[in-house]
């Protein structure tokens, strides 16, 4: 692989800012990032000049169902590097392949294609976003809370299926959603967390003492914050009152104005702060595609205006991609540097790869892309290769 050195106006790292920066990347990987001025120009090196662009580490969407067209319970190399391919156009490089409730042999039979696809996905030059692991959001969650999820398929959580979902992951299992107050949740808790499983508190009826249970056992984040979860009051705080109020746990938004409003927003950012929210898309199939009807799973789904609803008229997931949560984000007030961390570092502390992923750092993957003035993204590389 060829030499790279990006010179922009402003690198954010994110944990700093730097200007009149120089990245350079060798091989796929960042070798080095700091002032330009203080840089030489490897032989044979390219150098692309971007003054007037800003530099921030590709995004990280751990909550992604679909896009362009294609849904990831197809899970075959067309649907798979179709998704890819279109995230990456709008600055993600860096994906969880997330399921939707579904029978257990339907589940599985997509989990082991999408298992299969990963390591293939490393061969040649990268032509989008990587898959990094698998999201199983369901089956385990509330009938209560199951927002479009299809409410013959969601179970009680066991070690039985556990087993078969993780086996049939074949090591890609990065986050599972658990609603905490079901029968079982504890123990189907402690059994992801040993197997090396993130766990995320969502689609449920959890009261507080409920919800900080789960965090107590290891939980560390709450799936899509406020949607389909037990409304807080002020003499039921639940489970929301304890995401807000527990430090130690991620709370992912999906900041497209239409699943959450401008003041609860605000209400977790300051809750939060900007170390502990993480964005994400929730995207379906309809992501990059006009109105029209589209596949989540199984079920159809009728996307218009850009949002997506079941035939009852539920929220469906979003077509939103991160570059304008991003910028949602900042016409909140929140500064870009925090909102890029939301996108980049939060989400790779939380699955635990922040050294390899989501920073502008020495050693990590080169995952770059450029923003223009109106935080649009104007290039990106993954793994080193310029995909645009």
């Amino acid at each position: 692989m060829s030499t790279t050195l990006i010179h922009v106006g402003r690198a954010l790292t994110p944990t700093s800012e730097i200007d009149d920066a120089g990245i350079l990347i060798r091989d796929g990987v960042i070798e080095a990032v700091g002032p330009r001025a203080g840089m030489s120009l490897p032989s044979g090196a390219l150098e692309v000049s971007a003054g007037d662009k800003t530099a921030a580490p590709g995004f990280i969407d751990v909550h992604i169902h679909g896009a362009g067209g294609y849904d990831v319970m197809e899970a075959d190399k067309t649907a798979l590097s179709a998704i890819t391919k279109k995230v990456a156009e709008f600055g993600t490089t860096s994906l969880l392949a997330t399921t939707v409730t579904a029978s257990p042999e339907d589940t599985c039979r997509a989990v082991e294609g999408i298992a299969k696809y990963i390591p293939q996905q490393h061969t040649g030059q990268p032509c989008g976003a990587e898959i990094i692991g698998i999201h199983f959001e369901g089956p385990f969650i509330s009938k209560e809370r199951p927002g479009v999820h299809p409410r013959q398929w969601i179970q009680l959580p066991s070690a039985e299926l556990l087993g078969r979902l993780l086996q049939a992951a074949a090591g890609n299992a990065r986050l599972i959603t658990i609603a905490p107050e079901v029968l079982g949740a504890t123990q189907c808790i402690e059994a992801a967390q040993k197997a090396g499983v993130v766990i995320s508190i969502g689609h449920t009826n959890a009261n507080y003492e409920q919800a900080r249970m789960a965090i107590a056992h290891g939980a560390r984040s709450a799936t899509h914050t406020y949607n389909a979860m037990r409304p807080f009051t002020h003499r039921d705080p639940g489970v929301i009152g304890a995401v807000l109020t527990s430090p130690e746990i991620n709370a992912e938004l999906i900041a497209d104005g239409v699943h959450v409003e401008e003041g609860a927003m605000k209400l977790l950012l300051k809750a939060k702060g900007s170390e502990r929210v993480i964005l994400v898309s929730d995207g379906l199939s309809a992501t990059g595609m006009p109105d029209g009807k589209y596949m989540l799973g199984d079920f159809e789904v009728t996307v218009t205006n850009g949002v997506c609803r079941n035939a009852a008229g539920v929220l469906a997931g979003s077509t939103l991609t991160l570059d304008r949560a991003l910028r949602n984000i900042v016409n909140l007030g929140v500064s870009l540097s925090e909102g890029v961390r939301m996108l980049t570092l939060n989400p790779g502390s939380l699955l635990g790869i922040e050294f390899k992923k989501g920073s502008l750092r020495a050693g990590a993957d080169a995952d770059v892309l450029l923003l223009d003035a109106g935080l649009r993204v104007t290039k990106v590389w993954a793994r080193g290769v310029a995909l645009n």
